[in-house]
């Protein structure tokens, strides 16, 4: 037994969330696992035949946290649980589902195989950042996916002085900025022209959104260095600007305000089934395997 204790986080917003999750319990009850229920997981799928848990329990007393739902609900349990160590394994019960990257029909053979000590184990990089109002600090959270600077509605493009460990690196114009790991960037990065990067990379990529000039590209970096975003034009001020760390937001970014983004000492571990591959989750995910048969279909067709 290499997992005795397990917990099961779900997407409890989702009405049908409960009958899967059972499943998943019953699986694991039969291999002798103790089953603890996420608290919020619990109070909106009636699932309190389990032992109910917090996030915080969960870090301190589960070998394994099974995550099921979309890769929202994954980035929330992964920053909650990156400072415990705890392996995560992802279940997708949503829509496009990267790191949630289980199929649900395919969930009780792959947790056989995990369960057993048949996975391969991956490690993942996490951000941390602050917002700086001179010496104050006014914001930090962690990131799994990216940081995000944008400006407000229609305020009109923001401006932002980028540096790399105290060297200036450029003044952007544009809608906004993302700063993604590896794992965001089949995300909000990639909808904005960035570059796919494997998981095992130690870098990050800035991707300006709609910049004002066409010659500033998306740039991959070091993950070992501070970032540093000085705020330095709003174009309406009143409408302001804001950062996102995944879904967490401070809305109120004003001209001067400075962003610090670093790599966490954390990391988030994802375990898979053996015979894992992201360049198959690459193809599945974005339909890659389906060009040679368009293009054959397109011949048969001309």
């Amino acid at each position: 037994m290499h997992f005795k204790t397990v917990a099961l986080i779900g997407r409890y917003q989702d009405s049908g969330m409960a009958l899967p999750l059972r499943a998943i319990a019953e699986r694991l009850t039969q291999s002798h696992c103790h089953i603890l229920i996420e608290s919020d997981t619990a109070a909106n799928t009636g699932m309190d035949e389990f032992a109910v848990a917090s996030m915080q329990t969960i870090g301190e007393r589960a070998d394994l946290a099974i995550v099921v739902g979309g890769d929202g609900t994954m980035l929330g349990a992964a920053r909650h649980l990156a400072p415990y160590d705890i392996p995560l394994v992802g279940i997708n019960h949503g829509r496009l589902g990267f790191i949630t990257d289980l199929p649900l029909e395919d969930a009780n053979d792959a947790l056989e195989r995990i369960l057993d000590g048949s996975y391969v184990a991956e490690e993942r990089v996490l951000l941390e950042g602050s917002v700086w109002r001179g010496d104050e600090k006014m914001f930090c959270a962690t990131a799994l996916n990216d940081v995000v600077l944008n400006r407000a509605g229609r305020g009109g493009m923001i401006e932002v002085r980028v540096e790399l460990d105290g060297i200036y690196m450029n003044t952007q114009r544009a809608d906004g900025l993302i700063i993604a790991t590896p794992t965001g960037s089949t995300a909000y990065a990639l909808s904005a022209g960035g570059p796919l990067l494997h998981p095992t990379l130690n870098a990050l990529v800035l991707v300006p959104v709609a910049p004002q000039t066409l010659s500033n590209r998306p740039i991959v970096i070091p993950d070992t260095g501070e970032l540093s975003m000085t705020l330095t034009a709003i174009g309406r001020v009143e409408l302001g600007a804001s950062v996102h760390f995944d879904m967490q937001t401070w809305s109120d970014l004003q001209p001067g305000d400075r962003i610090t983004v670093r790599r966490s000492p954390h990391t988030v571990r994802f375990l898979h089934p053996e015979g894992y591959s992201f360049f198959s989750t690459l193809r599945h995910k974005l339909h890659w395997n389906l060009m040679p048969q368009a293009l054959s279909n397109t011949d048969a067709t001309d």
